[in-house]
């Protein structure tokens, strides 16, 4: 039995328009470069980020206070000598639109990203040393981390002082970035991603596995001229 709308109005057309079309469902799973979010030539081995994460989890937990919601991080980078890490050092600073009130506040500390230039000896000798030297190589990297985002998850809207470089080491079809208004699926196959955190974004994990990325931060603000 078909239906026959009593009122015809612009909205009704429009809406029947869009019903005589297919969404697309394949091309979600795949990356869609778009303002704030490009991927660059250099490229690792997937396998062998893969062994590095399972050779540092062997050595080191992840850490934090918020694995329940989700967020976890491992330390690749360092102070010189640093053998502690504050819930700040592993976080930082980053500003947020959080109630009704849509007033952007800040949230936990700035972290001098610069100082973070030292590997973390608890992971020498692993793939992820021979990354952060190939990053450092071409970028002022600072805070190099390897986070961790539970299944069915997401981080705040919010906008952090720098931008990052996102490595996917474990990703799924459902697991996303969005930066701004544009959104788009990050594979785990060894590419390098800029994104350009200043402005608004989020990580979402809507899989039904786990996401973990290499973040490092770039540091291009805190060079001495």
């Amino acid at each position: 039995m078909g239906f026959n709308a009593q009122i015809k109005d612009a909205d009704v057309q429009a809406v029947e328009a869009w019903m005589a079309t297919q969404p697309n469902t394949t091309s979600v799973a795949e990356f869609t470069p778009g303002p704030g979010i490009q991927r660059l030539a250099l490229k690792f081995d997937i396998t062998e980020l893969k062994k590095a994460l399972d050779e540092c989890l062997e050595r080191e937990e992840f850490q934090g206070g918020m694995q329940d919601q989700g967020f976890a991080a491992l330390p690749l980078t360092q102070r010189p000598g640093q053998t502690e890490w504050t819930e700040n050092d592993l976080s930082g600073r980053y500003w947020l639109r959080g109630d009704e009130r849509y007033v952007e506040e800040p949230r936990e500390d700035l972290v001098p990203e610069i100082n973070f230039s030292e590997f973390n000896p608890k992971f020498t000798g692993t793939y992820f040393e021979h990354v952060h030297e190939e990053l450092a190589k071409r970028f002022p990297v600072g805070r190099t981390r390897v986070l961790s985002k539970g299944l069915y998850n997401c981080n705040s809207w919010h906008r952090d002082p720098e931008p990052r470089l996102h490595i996917p080491v474990v990703s799924n079809p459902g697991s996303l970035f969005i930066v701004n208004h544009h959104v788009t699926h990050l594979p785990a196959d060894g590419s390098i991603y800029f994104t350009d955190t200043r402005g608004y974004h989020t990580a979402l994990n809507g899989g039904e596995t786990r996401r973990v990325h290499v973040v490092a931060a770039l540091a291009y603000d805190q060079i001495t001229k």
